[in-house]
């Protein structure tokens, strides 16, 4: 392995575990402290994404998320032949991150997993669908058009999943990332409706992908973290 790939790889995995641990991380201390509130909790996954992106987007591009990924490679954006390397980084970075939550908390809310409430399948299959279809424009909006002159671009991924905290986090957990779901499932052997986080959030970025082409001007120059000077 290359040092350029080898850096990719390292880069992907820190990253993703250290938005799972930030992530899961305020679940947990929530469920052994009594709940908090989820605002709070929407904004502790805004910075969960947020500081990777910020840490690891000019060295990997930060996807932290295997349905990004595959994402970027059906519409184009990425060549397939990346996507075992951030596949594999990113679910190994989710299992560290996941277990480093479990040593330093402990085994408290089911890890973070996500889990729908009240059994209520449709409406987190849907929200789950749907939030991450908007995770995913929000990644193609920053890949085609770099991060802009002011920065202000890298705040979208992490304003998605914040939102969906907020809005859906009650009903379904608020996945929209496999490796973020599948770690603390493991981990605490918590498997009820994993099926509706391995089918609709997947979907939701196939959809995406399969209708927002890069431009072909994009083709050229394109890249998670490319600066542009204009807004």
């Amino acid at each position: 392995m290359s040092d350029s790939v080898a850096s990719r790889a390292a880069g992907e995995a820190a990253g993703t575990a250290l938005l799972v641990g930030i992530g899961t991380g305020s679940i947990v201390l929530g469920g052994r402290f009594g709940g908090i509130p989820q605002w709070m909790l929407a904004s502790a996954w805004f910075l969960a994404v947020l500081v990777p992106i910020f840490l690891f987007i000019h060295l990997s591009g930060a996807h932290l998320n295997p349905v990004v990924t595959l994402a970027l490679a059906l519409s184009g954006r990425i060549a397939w032949r990346e996507v075992p390397l951030y596949l594999v980084a990113q679910i190994s970075g989710a299992f560290l991150g996941s277990a480093l939550v479990l040593g330093a908390v402990g085994d408290f809310a089911h890890l973070g997993a996500t889990l729908p409430a009240h059994g209520d399948i449709l409406r987190a299959f849907v929200g789950e669908l749907a939030f991450t279809a908007a995770l995913v424009g929000a990644v193609f909006l920053l890949a085609d058009r770099g991060e802009g002159r002011h920065r202000w671009r890298v705040l979208l991924p992490p304003a998605v999943v914040g939102l969906s905290t907020y809005f859906i986090g009650a009903w379904s957990g608020s996945s929209l990332n496999p490796a973020r779901t599948l770690a603390p499932a493991v981990l605490s052997a918590t498997y009820s409706g994993l099926w509706i986080y391995l089918t609709a959030v997947p979907l939701g970025a196939c959809l995406v992908a399969a209708l927002w082409r890069p431009r072909s001007v994009d083709r050229l120059d394109r890249g998670s973290g490319r600066t542009e000077t204009s807004t």
